[in-house]
């Protein structure tokens, strides 16, 4: 059992649900034919599938860094649960290539493409290119959550319209405050660790005040879809979520430390888990 649960979390499966849920929603919200169960299973597992792998390699490639933070240090590769193998890259690569080419026979080629670049933008972007270079590392990586919302629309309609570009956006937005506000809460340990996240670059007090303004300019974005077809529930929805975050963002700002960070943190999931509950019932109903 004990094995099992480390495979399992190697994949950050957690993350990996949520991402697979927006890319439900964004299927959801998107006019057009409805698709058939299967391949809307073909869209779940795929994103599901990729957002794991991707996971996975992050793990793979910080285990150096993982031991030096204590949130991390007990991950599986750290420990030497599990074996830091090249044998792990070749897994992680066939997940990819198969959930990819899954996505590209049962849904479409434009739909399969959004399903590898959220991978390739958390896993090589992120983990390899920005994470240890640039205090922007998780803004360029937020790209990875947006692209599991068109791929979500591709697969009803290749032709992307407005709704789903502007979910889209909506995720990118989210994720910095979202992120920046658990990196306030463990900035000691991104210092020690040597990881320029934005508290340890600019410093706590300034962070949380970008945290703040991030927060402003994602609850303003939110409510751009009722412009565009997008009904009361929808409204509601994103209102409440939003007006929740900037409250505990406002918290943040005003009084710095990790009690509060760990209050917008957490406001960011209610917040995304109320407007995607939204979108999908606004639609549905």
């Amino acid at each position: 059992m004990r094995l099992v649960r480390d495979v399992l979390g190697l994949f950050k499966l957690r993350i990996g649900f949520m991402i697979m849920l927006t890319a439900l929603v964004g299927l959801v919200v998107t006019p057009g034919p409805a698709l058939g169960l299967w391949k809307v299973l073909a869209l779940a597992l795929t994103v599901f599938l990729s957002s794991a792998s991707a996971g996975a390699f992050n793990q793979y490639y910080e285990f150096d860094s993982d031991r030096l933070m204590a949130r991390t240090r007990s991950r599986a590769f750290v420990t030497g649960a599990l074996p830091h193998s090249p044998l792990w890259l070749a897994l992680i690569a066939l997940l990819l290539l198969g959930s990819v080419g899954t996505a590209a026979v049962c849904l479409n080629p434009v739909a399969a493409g959004f399903v590898f670049l959220g991978a390739f933008f958390y896993a090589v972007v992120y983990t390899v290119w920005l994470k240890r270079r640039s205090a922007w590392n998780i803004v360029i990586g937020g790209l990875a959550g947006s692209f599991a919302v068109l791929a979500g629309a591709a697969a009803v309609d290749p032709a992307l319209g407005p709704l789903p570009w502007l979910l889209a956006a909506v995720l990118f937005l989210w994720t910095p405050p979202h992120f920046w506000s658990l990196a306030i809460a463990n900035e000691a340990e991104y210092a020690a660790a040597g990881v320029p996240m934005l508290p340890v670059v600019v410093g706590v007090p300034r962070a949380a005040t970008i945290v703040l303004w991030s927060t402003v300019a994602l609850a303003l974005t939110a409510l751009l879809p009722v412009l565009f077809g997008a009904g009361l529930i929808y409204f509601l929805g994103a209102f409440c979520g939003g007006g929740y975050f900037v409250l505990k963002a406002w918290k943040l700002a005003r009084a710095p430390s990790r009690q509060s960070a760990m209050a917008s943190f957490f406001a960011s999931l209610v917040q995304l888990s109320l407007l995607l509950g939204a979108a999908t019932l606004d639609r549905l109903l």
